[in-house]
């Protein structure tokens, strides 16, 4: 007999095995009750006939409920037919733990009511499947920033310092200090590239922004390397390989849950470097040709990013923005300082900017001059200037929004699905 998970049973073909995990649903017909069993690493069906099992074995199977946690043993079968490709013929069932009624039934529920119970919710196909990529995502991004070089650099929550502007912060009191939940961990990425050369940050960052559209959470995880000597063209080079290795990876290793989310792959097989690249004036004419009303200068909304994608059939870099809507820290372009060297990668079908970045201003005293400008406080960024005073070279970085990133992969229309618990204007249960 051997302990075995549902992801692995097609190592046990025909073998006995034990699983150790929860019912998910059943049906019973007569003599034969269908178990849909649930371990965490997958769903599988268990067959239990009455003339195979003693009776009060296939009583508990008929009279289970639902999510009542349960060890299983069995003859791992092939079938075709199932999601999984195998089912499991049902030796032995025993009850752990009983469930009590159990609140999320095959009936139609309300979005609000399921995130309500989203700590249940996440138990079922579609979120496992969800969150399952999400995970492999995760462990792609690593794979190939630490293939390449870079070094995991953990930066603070809790800052002194905006870096994407001074509004939209959760501000708190810090032992009667100001001090901010991050927006972004980019400005200590900057100094730890100059000390390792090549870096990234993996972590949680917080934007209180009034919204409540389809593409925006509260508190959501960013993927953030930042580069020495690394000028804006090495930049987009790099993020167009770290987006094609992670479809790849998922493409790959995820088949049965892209299967579960009913997700055309076709679009994803697609995705190959190099990646279009246009630039923010030919963009604003694209819109015009278009028929939408947009001025240069203007920052795109959804529906701008939306049209703009649906031309390619890949995701698309957006670059050289005015430098009026980017960010304070972003290198002008020499050629026409107006506009900065940076840019915006969009993924296709409707998701959006999926990643931003830009080449950093290197210079002492074009940084001091653009942070007067804003108005921020240059007290506070006196060690971020201090990075451009004791050997500065030119550098570049990006922040990938994970969350868009996993609704793009799995084609849902939704961000709040992506994370395991989301935080949004209106919601910080459970």
């Amino acid at each position: 007999m051997t302990d075995t998970t549902i992801r692995n049973l097609k190592y046990h073909q025909d073998s006995e095995v034990t699983l150790k995990g929860w019912l998910h649903n059943k049906r019973s017909s007569g003599k034969i009750a269908f178990l849909q069993l649930r371990d965490g690493t997958g769903f599988v069906q268990g067959v239990a006939v009455k003339n195979e099992l003693p009776e009060e074995v296939f009583r508990l199977c008929k009279d289970i409920t639902q999510e009542t946690s349960v060890i299983v043993k069995g003859i791992v079968r092939r079938d075709e037919r199932a999601p999984s490709g195998f089912e499991i013929s049902v030796t032995d069932l025993k009850a752990v733990s009983p469930s009590e009624e159990y609140p999320i039934t095959k009936k139609e529920h309300g979005i609000e009511f399921l995130m309500d119970h989203r700590h249940l919710w996440m138990r079922h196909k579609r979120q496992h499947a969800i969150l399952t990529i999400r995970a492999r995502i995760n462990r792609a991004i690593r794979e190939f920033l630490d293939g390449e070089g870079f070094i995991l650099i953990e930066t603070p929550i809790i800052t002194a310092n905006s870096c994407e502007g001074t509004t939209n912060l959760f501000e708190l009191d810090y032992f009667e200090q100001k001090a901010y939940l991050s927006q972004t961990g980019q400005l200590y990425n900057e100094a730890a590239a100059l000390a390792f050369g090549k870096v990234y940050s993996f972590g949680p960052t917080f934007r209180a922004e009034k919204s409540k559209t389809r593409r925006h959470l509260n508190e959501f995880w960013m993927i953030e390397p930042e580069m020495a000597y690394f000028d804006h063209q090495a930049n987009m080079e790099l993020q167009e390989r770290l987006i094609e290795y992670i479809v790849g990876s998922v493409l790959e290793n995820c088949a049965m849950e892209l299967k579960t989310l009913n997700r055309d792959t076709g679009r994803l097989e697609m995705v190959k470097a190099p990646f279009p690249r246009i630039t923010y004036h030919q963009a604003v004419e694209m819109l015009k040709e278009g028929g939408f009303d947009f001025e240069w200068g203007g920052d795109f909304g959804a529906p701008d990013e939306t049209f703009i994608a649906e031309q390619f059939d890949r995701p698309v870099f957006v670059e050289k923005f005015p430098a009026k809507i980017k960010a304070f820290y972003m290198e002008p372009d020499p050629e026409n300082p107006e506009v900065v060297l940076g840019a915006d990668l969009l993924a296709p079908e409707g998701y959006g900017e999926i990643i931003g970045g830009s080449q950093r201003i290197h210079d002492y005293d074009l940084l001091l001059k653009k942070i007067e400008e804003e108005g921020l406080p240059v007290e506070d960024y006196m060690w971020y200037l201090d990075l451009r005073k004791y050997g500065s070279v030119p550098h570049s970085g990006f922040g990938l929004g994970l969350e868009r990133t996993v609704a793009w992969l799995c084609g849902i229309d939704h961000i709040r699905e992506t994370i395991p618990f989301a935080r949004m204007l209106n919601r910080i249960t459970p």
